[in-house]
């Protein structure tokens, strides 16, 4: 799944990095961007991923941020989504879905940085009680659908049984 990602995410740049543990996904060839916040959850590492790109290229307005566990993400999807921050005057763009919102696929204004990070250290973790701290635009399904007609497009895997049913559906739509 993290070698898919990564390919995907290249098509937008070579910028595609991955917050994780030092060394950790090493061969995939991703440059690894030390998570500060080890084992406490996405907020931690989007805050991370903003900081990286506040202090590394600090010309750089958005960034992208997805989970590796989403195999039914597309191009189309990203390109649309990225399309959509860079005329907003939001914090972050991200989806709502029929599971509610879907953070962990959404553009975040690397100025957001230190608001998340200042509730993230007041002891913040859910994605949603930060996202509720900043100017937020929320595409619907009338947004998203079009990418979507399964229904699949934000799935994520957080089973073996998951990644058993989306290799099935994978096999099966290329039959």
């Amino acid at each position: 799944m993290l070698a898919r990602m990564l390919k995907l995410m290249t098509e937008f740049g070579e910028n595609a990095k991955v917050v994780a543990a030092p060394g950790k996904y090493s061969e995939f060839g991703a440059t690894i961007v030390e998570d500060h916040w080890p084992g406490e959850g996405p907020l931690g590492g989007i805050v991370t991923a903003l900081a990286h790109t506040r202090e590394n290229t600090p010309a750089c307005e958005w960034n992208l941020v997805v989970s590796c566990d989403m195999p039914f993400l597309t191009r189309e999807w990203l390109a649309y989504l990225l399309e959509r921050a860079e005329k907003s005057e939001a914090q972050v763009v991200l989806a709502h879905s029929e599971n509610g919102p879907e953070p962990l696929c959404a553009c975040w204004r690397t100025n957001a940085m230190e608001i998340l990070r200042t509730a993230f250290e007041d002891g913040v973790r859910r994605v949603t009680q930060g996202i509720a701290l900043l100017r937020a635009e929320v595409l619907d399904e009338a947004d998203w659908k079009r990418f979507d007609s399964e229904g699949r497009l934000f799935w994520n895997m957080n089973t073996a049984a998951d990644y058993e049913e989306a290799r099935r559906i994978v096999e099966a739509e290329r039959k």
